[in-house]
């Protein structure tokens, strides 16, 4: 079965940090670019960080520029978002996308609370 599986979100206080990671199931992530989504309740769901197949460029949101980091590792087949100096308005479903660069194959992961309160 191919999919994604998130996992590291939860409550942390602002100004913390946590580190969200992304596994792909039953395929390859090299061939794929992955990205890193969020959604707010009553907004829509934006793009926080991508990052290509080969991981050579990144590419995030102007709000998290500075504090979140985009990583992959495809010998581990996951990818990662390290998120710090954490606010509350970064509080959100996260969720992570893969689409295969050649076939545009696309898979979402089934979300990540983060909760970023005192």
């Amino acid at each position: 079965q191919l999919q994604l599986v998130e996992s590291g979100g939860g409550l942390v206080q602002p100004g913390g940090s946590l580190r969200l990671s992304c596994a792909a199931s039953g395929f390859t992530f090299s061939g794929y670019a992955v990205s890193w989504y969020r959604q707010a309740p009553g907004k829509e769901r934006e793009l926080v960080a991508a990052t290509p197949t080969r991981g050579i460029s990144t590419n995030y949101a102007d709000s998290v520029k500075g504090r979140f980091t985009i990583s992959r590792d495809n010998a581990e087949n996951t990818v990662y978002l390290q998120m710090n100096s954490l606010k509350p308005e970064d509080t959100a479903v996260y969720y992570c996308y893969a689409i295969e660069r050649f076939t545009k194959a696309d898979y979402w992961g089934q979300g990540t609370q983060v909760t970023v309160s005192s």
